[in-house]
């Protein structure tokens, strides 16, 4: 009966912050579909990564809050329907509600079937600019689960090193705990520049952070 009375105040406690986070408020009136919109326009803005005219890449897209910002940010007024100078590609393993404009690829990024269609939607182009939300389910184990954030990430790098541009950048969600130094380095032995980045719509309690990976070494 403990576990069972813990787990409802956590989820009313959850419930209580969700429902009067300033970000969720926010995102219903700027029509955004999640508050994680804010946390690229936060980088996008403190970095001005995303400019109109470029290619890029949004991995682990759904519910498409950052597709929904890039969109904008690519439109010549910043309207969310409309003209769009720029080309942006989604994927995600789940389904995600259209957006106008944005090509969506449903697909586990791991298989090598699902990456042959992201690539046949590159149009042997290159990326200005990779974005990844990805983030596994976690199982509550922390060997297992850092070895799977590492491993997501490690796809990410490698993407973004086999299909964006050498003055690119790469932004990916990671979390601290065991793997985060592993993942520091990888960055760095990957990008000339890396900035941790925690923005301010990313919840303090949560331990998610943000790397941006600027220029490729090779």
């Amino acid at each position: 009966m403990k576990t069972k009375t813990n787990s409802k105040k956590v989820n009313k406690a959850w419930l209580h912050d969700h429902i009067n986070d300033p970000y969720v408020k926010l995102a219903a009136r700027e029509g955004y579909r999640a508050r994680a919109a804010y946390k690229l326009k936060e980088i996008d803005e403190t970095l001005k990564l995303i400019k109109p005219g470029q290619l890029v890449v949004d991995l682990g897209s759904t519910p498409g809050a950052w597709s929904q910002y890039l969109r904008r940010r690519m439109s010549p007024d910043g309207a969310a329907v409309g003209e769009l100078n720029g080309t942006i590609i989604a994927l995600d393993l789940l389904p995600m509600e259209a957006i106008e404009g944005v090509t969506f690829i449903q697909g586990d990024f791991r298989e090598a079937e699902v990456l042959a269609l992201l690539e046949t939607a590159l149009g042997g182009k290159q990326a200005d600019i990779v974005v990844s939300d990805m983030a596994p389910n976690l199982s509550g184990i922390h060997s297992a689960d850092a070895a799977r954030v590492e491993y997501l990430v490690e796809l990410a790098i490698e993407f973004a090193q086999n299909h964006m541009k050498p003055q690119g950048a790469l932004v990916a969600k990671v979390f601290h705990g065991g793997s985060y130094n592993d993942v520091v380095q990888r960055f760095k032995a990957a990008f000339v520049s890396v900035k941790p980045f925690k923005p301010k719509a990313s919840r303090d309690r949560s331990s998610e952070t943000f790397l941006v990976g600027m220029g490729l070494k090779h």
